[in-house]
């Protein structure tokens, strides 16, 4: 049983860092009544799917998520404002040096510490090495997409037919009404089905939901039409290049495609927020089309034979169309629960914008080039995909932590939701149930950091407020670790002695 100072000490360290969570958060904002600004901006500009009906030469597409770039002025804090200790870099080499050769973090780990006001770096070990990242590469991949694609840009999926008879053309439509729709040999060619393609745009967030309304704006855009009877087929050619991940099939990660609903998955964690391990799919595509099919049967279509792929005519026209969340929201719901799937179409998404493949291949060039020309150090980088499970992905803490720095630049505010997205020690994402430890619970509530992990792989980067008021920006990466839960206390450890 706990003596009564001890219990007090542990009551006290509790609310202080609660309060203290509610500063770090907001200086990494911005948030607003406890929601982050992109999911608030999405619920504001949240609309139907977009159809026939709507008016307009592009019917649904949503209108641009509000800018952040006025609340981020607000939050700033000068720099001349703070002031950090002189002997700051003397001192964490004093603290934090000894406890980066713990054994727990194996031979040979590497660390960099960063004022992201100055960009000076206060700390370093191995800095400049390149590491096996895990999930912590993420944070590249957040970079990369919204600095290539913009914090508003929407991911699209489609229906489209080439088919006269959709355009309203046939006249043998008139003949026979809703009796057409019965079944006989002797149809007339005005009966054939009319052929309509579902394209996948590569949104690893196409839910139930959404394709619900596609159905029903679909639905609705063939009875206009006089058509009755469809023939449907999906297009995934977006996505080029091997679909299954280097790692095989596995649970934290669905075949990737240009066409999935609720990432492939095959319990009910897709009916609520995805993340976390779950049995997937070998045939996402095929198992979001055929759901699409089932739910145009609901409102009164027929269709003719199951669902085949098939690459969609250029020349067709749109019926109706889905989009995603804006990539801001996107970014932070993939650092906040290490969406794999997520990663991965927002590397895709990032080498179609710049004219490459969107294939592993293309996308790692593309991320590559990305970050080059944002001029951070990708010396000895290797971004093998976007979610960190390939164990070839090299990448160094001096990055990582290049990475934080520039997504908390003043002047660029479309990187912000980097910061919003990680995950808040001790209470959200994938650091909810860490920094519970006597030596690590400083950190709670005042830690937002990415976590990441493989066999023998440990990493986390992320910010945290230091001494004299500072936002500091750590990546800590550790490889050949003896156990993963030594080697997370050990990062939390180092971590903690880093929060004011």
């Amino acid at each position: 049983m706990l003596e009564p100072k001890v219990w007090q000490l542990t009551a006290g360290s509790a609310v202080l860092g609660l309060v203290l969570a509610a500063g770090a958060v907001a200086l990494a904002g911005p948030w607003d009544s406890g929601q982050r600004k992109a999911e608030r901006d999405w619920a504001a500009a949240q609309g139907r799917t977009g159809g026939a009906h709507h008016p307009g030469g592009h019917p649904g597409k949503p209108a641009p998520a509000p800018s952040a770039a006025g609340v981020l002025d607000e939050l700033a804090p000068p720099v001349e404002s703070l002031s950090a200790p002189a002997d700051l870099p003397a001192g964490l080499r004093k603290t934090l040096g000894p406890l980066l050769e713990s054994p727990d973090l194996g031979p040979a780990p590497s660390a960099s510490v960063v004022d992201v006001a100055t960009g000076e770096q206060l700390f370093g070990e191995r800095a400049d090495r390149p590491m096996a990242p895990a999930s912590t590469i993420k944070i590249a991949t957040a970079v990369a997409a919204l600095s290539a694609l913009g914090p508003d840009h929407r991911i699209g999926t489609t229906v489209v037919t080439a088919d006269d008879k959709a355009k309203g053309d046939d006249k043998g439509d008139d003949k026979g009404g809703d009796e057409g729709d019965s079944e006989g040999d002797d149809k007339g060619k005005g009966d054939d089905p009319t052929e309509i393609t579902l394209v996948g745009g590569g949104d690893a967030t196409l839910d139930r939901k959404r394709l619900r309304a596609l159905a029903e704006d679909t639905a609705r855009a063939l009875r206009d039409r006089g058509v009755h009877e469809v023939a449907v087929r999906f297009d995934v050619s977006l996505y080029s290049g091997p679909r299954e991940h280097p790692i095989g099939p596995n649970d934290n990660i669905a075949p990737v495609t240009a066409l999935m609903n609720g990432q492939g998955r095959l319990d009910d964690s897709a009916r609520d927020s995805f993340g976390g391990p779950a049995p997937r799919s070998g045939d996402p595509a095929g198992d979001a089309a055929d759901v699409f099919a089932d739910l145009l049967r609901e409102r009164g279509l027929k269709t003719s034979g199951p669902p085949a792929m098939s690459k969609a005519p250029k020349d067709a026209d749109r019926l109706a169309v889905t989009y995603s969340r804006p990539v801001s929201a996107l970014v932070e719901r993939m650092l906040t629960n290490s969406d794999n799937d997520i990663a991965e179409s927002l590397v895709r998404q990032t080498a179609i914008k710049a004219g490459r493949p969107a294939s592993f291949a293309g996308a790692q060039q593309a991320v590559q080039a990305e970050l080059k020309e944002q001029k951070l150090p990708v010396g000895g980088a290797l971004l093998r995909d976007g979610s960190g499970l390939n164990r070839h992905d090299r990448i160094t803490s001096g990055l990582l932590t290049a990475l934080l720095a520039r997504a908390a630049d003043p002047g660029r505010p479309e990187l912000r939701p980097v910061l919003t997205g990680l995950p808040v020690a001790g209470f959200s994402g994938t650091l909810q149930g860490r920094y519970t430890d006597a030596d690590a619970i400083t950190g709670s509530g005042m830690i937002r950091a990415k976590t990441g992990t493989l066999t023998g792989v440990n990493s986390l980067a992320g910010t945290v407020v230091g001494p004299g008021g500072r936002l500091l920006a750590f990546a800590f990466l550790a490889e050949k670790a003896p156990g993963p839960d030594t080697a997370q206390r050990a990062l939390d450890h180092l971590s903690a002695e880093l929060a004011s």
